[in-house]
């Protein structure tokens, strides 16, 4: 009996896993030196690092809906006889230590991860892989738990810094790559009939329910139930993906997915996610399953998280455009402020902020148009809007939201041009035409015509106690574009 230790990050499940099934179906030599199939032992090890999900501004929703995950894989390792450790720690600097006591304690000298790739995680993975290489314990770091594992890179070698040739690349290599969804992680059977839960298990559960009690999120949008995520995934690729690109920028229509909670924490597997995606695909009208537009919005994912990785100071908050980190950005705390708690006096961004505190969650179209109003019409810093973001997002990951952020504020990799400036109130007329999404979140200019609600008048903002715009809009664009163009001068 060999026992196969998997520690879990951001890809919390037991399904369509390359490391649980890698660790489940190890071969191992004999003294004979042939190849046998080993019955294994698998547990499983999470480590809870709070202070570094502080140091990220990582919400406290996005936290909850991780220990809730956490206590639904506990619960279901426990029906498959699989041991569940918890090592609450703090910080990425304590792992190491932890994980070599506890492979010791185990006498377990495998271990399995997948990699990821934010330079703090490539850190923490290097100092444990060397302590545990020390002590003669087996590593196994698997690819990054992304659509398209390997490096997407241009001809010469070098990743791409536009998005539309490394879509091109990105779909030729997932085109050539045969996945297929891991079979899910079979029983132990090891205990001998044993009806108690190891007492590793009762002290995660333990250690959970004492978390959970000091934490909360939007369980009824987002519940922590691994048969909800796997029938939202198949409900949304049946009947709304083909429909996603002409519904996805409409925050009233119930157009896009709502995975990415679960996308963020890794509940869904890269490999399930496209086969779920390409076996509800019209195959009868000829369809090519890999053209939707909801595939290419996960190949930007892709775009941003394979960026990190490649070029490390963007983990660092540093701007990908270098000469944009000679901007000097406003400091308004009143008008930051008003931003962040919807009271703009622009019923759009108010509504999206509104909804983003409400929630924990926001509407891409509504990311970009709240992203432009921060970043071009007040002009401060993206770096105050990136860590406020992720202080409420529940789906909040660094790599998606660093890189949406810098694409708004012109300072990142493929960003929009610096003289692209949101318009709020065409935005609203486009995209919410008839204020519906306004008048949900922003009650009080329910009243208000379909015409008006976009725009409210100062005296209806006087009656309704709604504040009146914080900035004019014209002065404010072109002040943004005039100290771009002077600031990135060459």
């Amino acid at each position: 009996m060999s026992i196969q230790l998997i520690w879990l990050r951001n890809d919390l499940r037991l399904t369509d896993h390359p490391a649980i099934y890698g660790a489940s179906n190890e071969r191992l030599s004999t003294d004979s030196n042939k190849s046998v199939t080993h019955h294994n032992e698998l547990h499983i090890v999470v480590t809870l690092t709070p202070e570094q999900w502080g140091k990220y501004d990582e919400s406290t929703a996005k936290q909850s809906l991780r220990l809730a995950l956490i206590q639904a894989l506990v619960d279901k390792s426990a029906t498959k006889d699989i041991t569940f450790h918890l090592l609450h720690l703090n910080a990425f600097s304590d792992c190491a230590p932890a994980l070599l006591d506890l492979c010791q304690a185990l006498n377990c000298h495998s271990i399995w991860w997948q990699s990821e790739l934010p330079y703090d995680e490539r850190q923490r993975d290097a100092q444990v892989e060397v302590l545990l290489g020390e002590h003669n314990i087996n590593v196994h770091s698997l690819a990054p738990d992304i659509l398209v594992s390997q490096p997407v890179l241009n001809g010469q070698g070098l990743p791409f810094k536009v998005f539309t040739p490394f879509y091109r690349r990105w779909l030729d290599a997932l085109k050539k790559n045969h996945f297929y969804v891991y079979p899910d992680a079979l029983p132990n059977n090891c205990n001998n009939g044993q009806k108690e839960p190891p007492k590793a298990q009762l002290r995660s559960y333990a250690a959970l329910n004492t978390l959970l009690e000091k934490r909360h999120y939007r369980d009824d949008l987002w519940p922590a139930n691994y048969t909800h995520i796997k029938e939202s995934l198949n409900t949304f690729c049946e009947t709304k993906a083909s429909h996603y690109k002409d519904t996805r920028d409409f925050p009233a229509i119930s157009g896009t997915s709502l995975l990415s909670p679960y996308l963020s924490l890794g509940a869904i597997g890269p490999r399930e996610l496209l086969s779920t995606l390409r076996d509800h695909h019209n195959k009868e009208a000829g369809e090519d399953w890999t053209a939707g537009t909801w595939l290419k919005e996960l190949a930007w994912r892709d775009f941003y998280r394979q960026l990190m990785w490649q070029f490390p100071h963007l983990s660092k908050r540093k701007a990908f455009k270098p000469e944009t980190e000679r901007i000097v950005w406003l400091e308004n705390k009143d008008h930051f402020q008003a931003w962040c708690d919807g009271q703009t006096g622009f019923p759009i961004v108010d509504a999206a902020m509104r909804q983003l505190k409400q929630t924990g969650w926001m509407h891409n179209r509504l990311r970009m148009i709240t992203a432009s109003f921060l970043t071009k019409l007040l002009f401060m810093d993206w770096r105050k809007g990136e860590a406020y973001f992720m202080s409420q997002l529940i789906d909040g990951e660094f790599a998606a939201n660093n890189g949406g952020w810098q694409w708004s504020a012109s300072t990142g990799c493929d960003a929009a041009p610096y003289f692209r400036v949101f318009n709020p109130t065409r935005q609203s007329e486009t995209y919410d035409k008839k204020g519906k999404f306004i008048r949900f979140f922003v009650p009080e200019l329910q009243h208000l015509s379909d015409k008006d609600i976009h725009k409210p008048t100062p005296e209806q903002c006087k009656k309704t106690r709604y504040p009146e715009p914080i900035i004019d809009y014209k002065s404010a664009r072109a002040y943004a574009i005039e100290a771009f163009a002077h600031y990135t001068r060459k």
